[in-house]
């Protein structure tokens, strides 16, 4: 057996640990998801902790490391503070691996695995800043291609988007239809990268929609059982109503929503940033507090038929402070009289 083919016989952990031992230190795996396995590491020559992303073998395998490096170096040169930076990427035993800081937080799917919906306030700052994100992206000529919940990090009040440019240095050559694959989360993928057409910047807008939508209901727009059902309903469906899970909301999110997530591209925002603007022009939710996040005892509380006029309880510090004052008129009107009567 050869030296080369005894090397990709070795556990994968194994090989990158050594292909990284020079510069980095593996600690443990903390993530795994479709695309990658993340590893948190120590960075030895900065001393500090970094996160290490493995594509999964299964992918690369259909991928060449020239194009892989070639894309993660144009990706690396993106400088956003909603973006999160590519720090180093490599390829050798037929692994490829980039490195990212390990940021101090939790991830988006981390907060909605929670069972919370978020504020409409909330949800609508981590769609702005992603936007921002992605509209620097996309005027530099980059598409993010699997913008997700797993994708979007948050820490000390900033969103921030992760893998940017993954998907597409790893996305086969779309002229080879025999090796052919799309990569991306099937949820929040637009149709038209579901159908393996054709893919512009207005791919990223719908599934950062499909996020918009899950953090305000807790489940993405056209999600179901199965990876095939899900696409079906994306073709075929018409957008649901975020109104109709969340009655407080404005109407004119709907309509948001509804042309961010339209079937046809060209029926969508023309960029992200458009989008954004029309979410800055939204009207608050009705009343004073969502009723999504208003606890039920409170809600109770303030509903009309159980709100009772309470008596106000006697206002003890100003009658003391009424009686000091009399007090001190009484006295001053005793010493003038005996002032008067001793002058008699």
């Amino acid at each position: 057996m050869s030296a080369k083919g005894t090397k990709r016989e070795r556990p994968v952990l194994e090989r990158l640990s050594s292909m990284l031992e020079e510069h980095y230190t593996l600690k443990k795996e903390i993530g795994r998801g479709g695309m990658s396995v993340v590893y948190l590491a120590k960075d030895l020559r900065h001393d500090r902790p970094v996160a290490v992303k493995l594509v999964q073998p299964e992918i690369t395998t259909a991928s060449s490391a020239e194009r892989f490096l070639r894309e993660i170096q144009i990706t690396a040169k993106l400088q956003h503070p909603h973006i999160l930076p590519l720090l180093d990427s490599g390829a050798n035993e037929g692994l490829l691996y980039y490195i990212m800081p390990h940021i101090e937080g939790e991830s988006l799917r981390e907060r909605l695995s929670a069972g919370d919906r978020l504020s409409f306030e909330e949800a609508i700052g981590i769609t702005q800043q992603i936007a921002a994100a992605l509209q620097y992206a996309h005027e530099n000529g980059i598409i993010h291609r699997d913008v997700k919940p797993e994708n979007i990090l948050l820490s000390a009040g900033l969103a921030v988007l992760s893998d940017f440019g993954v998907a597409s240095a790893i996305e086969d050559d779309e002229n080879d239809s025999k090796t052919r694959f799309t990569v991306g989360t099937p949820a929040y993928m637009a149709p038209e990268q579901a159908e393996r057409e054709k893919v512009d910047h207005r791919a990223d807008q719908y599934s950062l929609g499909c996020v918009l939508f899950e953090m305000l209901t807790g489940s993405p727009p056209f999600f179901a059982g199965t990876v095939g059902e899900t696409i079906q309903r994306k073709l075929t469906e018409s957008t649901p109503r975020v109104s109709e899970a969340r009655p407080e909301l404005p109407r004119e999110l709907d309509e948001i929503l509804e042309r961010a997530l339209a079937r046809k591209p060209r029926t969508r925002y023309e960029s992200v940033e458009e989008m954004a603007q029309a979410l800055d022009g939204l009207p608050p939710p009705v009343g004073l507090e969502e009723a999504g996040n208003v606890p039920a005892v409170t809600r109770a509380l303030r509903s009309p038929g159980l709100v009772r006029q309470a008596t106000p309880p006697p206002p003890a510090k100003d009658t003391g402070r009424r009686l000091l004052v009399l007090g001190g008129i009484l006295s001053l009107i005793v010493i003038i009289l005996l002032a008067i009567l001793d002058g008699w």
